[in-house]
């Protein structure tokens, strides 16, 4: 399973950048979709996540800034994000949590639960 994100860059506070993460690869089905971002010298924490069902949440750092969204069943996800702040400085990879695909041979399928991550795309907020 590969995932291939886009979307950072530099802004100014205030403003908005929107992310993008699509994965593709020998998935049977998608149970999750997340952000999350790594700034220097700290750990990687969660963004915001959506399920199949269409549930998410938020880490409280970003709630009523961000909204995540994008289709699970077609493996795609996004993160708009609004009102940026310079501490929203960090480099934001995409996660996703899918039942791979190992072999489907006549009426034997076979398969298994992993979680990968994307390569990460800086997003820079100036003050």
């Amino acid at each position: 399973v590969q995932l291939q994100a886009s979307g950072g860059g530099l802004v100014q506070a205030g403003g908005s950048l929107r992310l993008s993460c699509a994965a593709s690869g020998s998935i049977l089905n998608t149970h999750a979709m997340a952000w999350y971002r790594q700034a220097p010298g700290e750990e990687r924490e969660l963004v915001a996540r959506v399920n199949r069902g269409g549930v998410t949440n938020y880490a409280e750092k970003v709630k009523g800034r961000f909204t995540i969204s994008g289709d699970i069943a077609k493996n795609t996800v996004n993160l708009q994000m609004n009102r940026l702040k310079p501490e929203d400085t960090a480099v934001y990879y995409c996660y996703v949590d899918v039942s791979e695909i190992l072999s489907n041979v006549g009426d034997s399928l076979h398969y298994r639960d992993m979680n990968y991550w994307g390569n990460g795309t800086q997003v820079t907020v100036s003050s």
